[in-house]
Formats: structure tokens, C-alpha cells, sequence
């Protein structure tokens, strides 16, 4: 049994469509109206598509590759991990983000971890593909829950 699985068995739900259909929203999120959920990360740097960027680019045909060919050149010479060290969160201000956030009257803030490229936004012992030890070489996640 791998990890994963032994989660999910200590928890309060089974991987069954049935299980997780009895999990009810909290009575404080569906109170609170108004929230903030942050997508952020390298392929911030890109700037075009969303946040798949990072596996569109790879897919021949589709916007993100032809626009990634045009701008940065083939893949075998620019691939996604050459935008982590332009990812380099220069102007984040966690303590500003918490203010705006507060002044715009929302009651929680979920910021993305990780996102499915991998780039964790936090440091990390599995992966040296995280924010402290690339890109900002920065706590992003534990520079905003400071705040």
C-alpha cells in the first residue's frame, strides 16, 4: 500500500463517487460569499494561455506550442524549465497581497501549493523543483500564511 492509500484509509472518505457525495461545504464557506483562490506560479512567466502552459506547450497544434516556437524557439532548446529562473517573484509583496485582499472584503485566501507542473511554491524535501530552492528562492506559501 502506498501512501497515498493509506491516507485515504485513515480519512473520513473512500475513493468511491458514493463516499465523497456525503461530504457537505462548511457552513462557513457558503456564508463567507466571497473568496480568493491564487494561481500562481512559472507559468506566470509565459503569461499566455493558463496554467496549463506547461504540458499545452508540448502538444503540437495547439496555441501554446506554435506560440512557444514562435517566442522562445524548438523545445529541444527552450523547454519549461528554462522559465523557473525567470520566475523570480521580484515584486511580491506578501504583506501587500494580504492588505489588498482584506481590503477587497474577502473572508478566505487559497493560494495553489503546487500546481501540475510540479513547481511547488514552498519548501520542499521531495523535490528540488520548489520556490525556496529555485526561481524567487523564496517561501512563497510561507511567506503569504505569515501574513
Amino acid at each position: 500500500m502506498n501512501t497515498i492509500d493509506e491516507v485515504i484509509e485513515r480519512g473520513p472518505y473512500k475513493a468511491t463517487w458514493e463516499s465523497l457525495s456525503e461530504y457537505q461545504v462548511p457552513k462557513w464557506y457558503r456564508r463567507a460569499k466571497f473568496g480568493i483562490f491564487i494561481h500562481w506560479g512559472v507559468y506566470s512567466v509565459p503569461a499566455f494561455g493558463s496554467e496549463w502552459y506547461s504540458r499545452n506547450m508540448y502538444i503540437q497544434g495547439t496555441p501554446e506550442f506554435e506560440h512557444h516556437v514562435a517566442t522562445y524557439g524548438p523545445h529541444k532548446d527552450f523547454g519549461y524549465k528554462d522559465f523557473i529562473p525567470m520566475f523570480t517573484a521580484d515584486k511580491f509583496d506578501p504583506a501587500e497581497w494580504a492588505d489588498l485582499f482584506k481590503e477587497a472584503g474577502a473572508k478566505y485566501v487559497v493560494p495553489v501549493a503546487e500546481h501540475h507542473d510540479g513547481f511547488q511554491m514552498y519548501n520542499s524535501e521531495l523535490s528540488e523543483f520548489n520556490a525556496v530552492k529555485m526561481g524567487p528562492k523564496r517561501d512563497v506559501l510561507g511567506e503569504l500564511k505569515a501574513e
